[in-house]
């Protein structure tokens, strides 16, 4: 019950209690004394008459209980709203100039091989003191039962020098496309693109030949049940 609710149903019982005491009060201070008992035979007939009862004290009325402090409520905890990630989100990529290095790979060993071209990319710009201006980026050119063939791309304000054969620079993907989030190993990736196929076909929409992941935390520092990648589909 609310503290100030119930403090007010105390007084209000209280009120009639303090009015009957009042009342008794008064009757008893206004009732005659009692008669002195009438002399016994061996009393003196000069025996001083037996002096008045003194009347009974009116009583006073009880005062009410003072209130009890109701301590101050503390206000409510708001917990923070968490967002569903975005599914099929409609936007537009815009192009980057990104370091560049062609790769292909088999499915058994996918991960480990795009890790090994982060950090081929990562090296060349460490040593020459170059930071991305972006995240990583994954770009399927093609894809086959066996595997795939990928570019994988950093963007960066400035060309790096000294850049392998494999290497190049170049612009990333842009135009309209669908953003979905896949959180989780790249081993569950399989959930997310059957997601993602279904979603397509639920929406008659017609997909590019690629499709490309923007790897939100970094592949070289998180451990790989802890990934968040962004999952762009370009469409036609």
């Amino acid at each position: 019950m609310n503290g100030r609710r119930w403090f007010s149903l105390v007084m209000v019982a209280l009120i009639p209690i303090a009015a009957i005491s009042l009342a008794l009060g008064n009757a008893l201070a206004q009732s005659p004394a009692p008669s002195a008992s009438p002399a016994t035979p061996a009393a003196s007939a000069t025996s001083a008459p037996a002096p008045a009862a003194t009347p009974a004290p009116a009583a006073s009325p009880s005062a009410p209980p003072a209130a009890a402090e109701t301590p101050a409520t503390p206000p409510p905890v708001v917990a923070p709203v968490q967002t569903a990630d975005p599914f099929g989100q409609e936007i537009t990529l815009e192009s980057k100039t990104v370091v560049v290095l062609k790769g292909n790979a088999n499915w058994d060993s996918a991960f480990d091989t795009l890790i090994d071209s982060f950090k081929s990319l990562s090296g060349l710009l460490d040593k020459q003191g170059i930071k991305p201006s972006g995240n990583s980026m994954i770009v399927y050119t093609s894809t086959d039962d066996t595997g795939f063939t990928f570019l994988a791309e950093i963007p960066v304000d400035q060309e790096p020098k000294n850049l392998t054969k494999a290497m190049s620079m170049g612009k990333s993907p842009e135009g309209k496309a669908l953003k979905f989030v896949h959180r989780g190993s790249y081993d569950n990736m399989d959930n997310t693109y059957e997601a993602i196929t279904n979603h397509l076909d639920d929406k008659k929409l017609e997909a590019k030949d690629t499709f490309i992941e923007e790897y939100i935390t970094d592949p070289l520092k998180t451990a790989e049940d802890k990934l968040v990648i962004n999952v762009y589909v370009p469409l036609k």
